[in-house]
């Protein structure tokens, strides 16, 4: 599932709201089509956090919430500047809990993290907090975090001017919904690609400062070990096992 959950992200989140807005304005309504497109991709975030993925932490809660808001505002039915902010507020809520969490002393990459490694007792949970405070861990969640932060600044003011610009028919017509599916053609595909990358250099930076930190074991690579092996050997390691 995980392997082609960026191919589904692109297929439910782009293709299929945009191939909706495209063809079936005649048959259902402008007003209609509009909102189905716009609810599909928050009922498959919200299928995966609660039914597929049945994982909750900070970082799904945070993605639920968001299209939560995303399926609110579908019903805010406005046009010109009011609609390009609408389109822009999932962004600039993300910037503002990836800020927050930097604000914080909490870099939001710690969580994703986190749900990477999965601590499944609490001793594997206070090992992981301490690799994590150690100096050069630390510094490299803080960095990928503001990389993270940098990707939503900049995605947030692109998708702001593009709306601007390009969505500029007065909403309930068949213009309007094509001029968004103009729109999420470029946005959702290359925002979600360049969310990829923003989030993989984050990731890539995290992994190279902890494995840094984690002794080798003796005819591997420590990527051939396991983590939690890795992290029991080394000065991180609870006392508890």
């Amino acid at each position: 599932m995980k392997s082609i959950k960026p191919i589904l992200d692109i297929v439910i989140g782009a293709v299929i709201p945009i191939l909706i807005l495209n063809n079936l304005t005649k048959t259902l309504g402008a007003e209609m089509t509009y909102v189905v497109a716009a609810l599909i991709p928050v009922a498959y975030t919200l299928i995966d956090t609660f039914f597929i993925s049945r994982r909750f932490n900070v970082i799904t809660s945070y993605v639920a919430l968001a299209a939560i808001m995303n399926g609110a505002l579908a019903f805010w039915w406005v046009d010109g500047w009011r609609f390009a902010i609408k389109d822009t507020a999932a962004l600039l809520v993300s910037l503002a809990v990836f800020v927050g969490s930097l604000l914080l002393g909490k870099p939001i990459l710690q969580f994703f993290m986190a749900q990477i490694w999965q601590p499944d007792t609490d001793a594997k949970n206070q090992a992981l907090t301490r690799v994590f405070q150690s100096p050069n861990v630390a510094r490299a969640l803080r960095i990928g975090t503001v990389i993270v932060i940098a990707y939503s600044l900049i995605a947030a003011i692109i998708n702001f001017f593009l709306n601007l610009n390009i969505v500029v028919a007065p909403f309930g017509g068949e213009d309007f919904n094509q001029q968004v599916a103009q729109v999420n053609a470029i946005t959702r595909i290359a925002f979600t690609l360049a969310n990829l990358a923003a989030f993989g250099l984050g990731f890539w930076l995290v992994y190279r400062a902890v494995f840094g930190e984690l002794p080798k074991e003796d005819g591997k690579e420590q990527i051939e070990s396991d983590f939690w092996d890795l992290v029991n050997k080394s000065k991180f390691a609870s006392s508890e096992g």
